[in-house]
């Protein structure tokens, strides 16, 4: 399969904390692969490395072989990386459509093409029906893919979620997992940051596991949760796939 992204030996400290140390790891073009591991773990930190918010200490990022780390985060972005957040703070005095618009802007200034992208976008992730609503009619559900439908209006390559399942009830979870896996049949790479297992065993074809900013563990799914390490560090002895 073809690498999109490379990541090698990825480092970042703050002073005496290294949050993310020596870190590698790559993602096949069109695979959705998990980062896990306990809060502070250093996923979020791993994150903004790649998506340009931080600067690494030392390490590489390739991204389509080129290299992209210390590059700002809007020019990661043009390049085809795109992120969600965790807490989704959508702009209430402006319509969805328009709020997945404000994506597009990231490489057109024609309106009439920012719209109609917006509307794709909406469209991938069940929200066109709704694109005229106010954002303080969506439940949290809606604002989570709301939130995505923005990053897909940069047009990624790879696209980078933040706990996307977090608050949801379990029916709108199961949602997204069908939207998610849309996106990689039509060719995304998607990297998501999750603490819900049944997600991550559901979805993803590698996880990777961090643990006090180091790589403890990766490979598919059914292998890394039977690692002794990560069921020490992370899951618990009494996990059960």
């Amino acid at each position: 399969m073809t690498t999109l992204l490379d990541v090698k030996n990825l480092t970042r400290s703050f002073g005496g904390l290294v949050a993310v140390n020596d870190v590698s790891f790559a993602l096949a073009k069109g695979q959705i692969t998990a980062l896990i591991g306990p809060n502070g773990a250093g996923k979020t930190t791993c994150f903004n490395l790649v998506a340009g918010a931080l600067k690494p200490t030392s390490g590489q990022v390739f991204f389509q072989g080129q290299s992209i780390e210390g590059a700002p985060p809007e020019n990661v972005c043009r390049m085809g990386i795109a992120r969600t957040f965790q807490i989704v703070r959508p702009m209430r005095d402006m319509s969805v459509l328009e709020n997945a618009m404000v994506g597009a802007f990231s490489w057109t200034r024609n309106v009439s093409e920012a719209r109609s992208t917006a509307y794709e976008s909406l469209e991938s992730v069940g929200l066109v029906g709704k694109a005229n609503a106010r954002t303080d009619q969506l439940t949290m559900s809606d604002r989570k893919m709301l939130e995505v439908a923005k990053a897909l209006s940069t047009r990624p390559k790879l696209l980078l979620l933040d706990e996307v399942m977090a608050g949801l009830r379990p029916t709108e979870a199961v949602s997204v997992v069908q939207v998610l896996r849309k996106l990689a049949e039509s060719g995304l790479t998607i990297l998501l940051v999750e603490h819900v297992m049944r997600i991550v065993m559901e979805v993803a074809s590698t996880v990777v596991v961090l643990h006090h900013g180091a790589k403890i563990a990766e490979g598919c799914p059914k292998d890394v949760v039977a690692d002794p390490q990560v069921l020490e560090s992370y899951l618990g002895a009494g996990f059960h796939a």
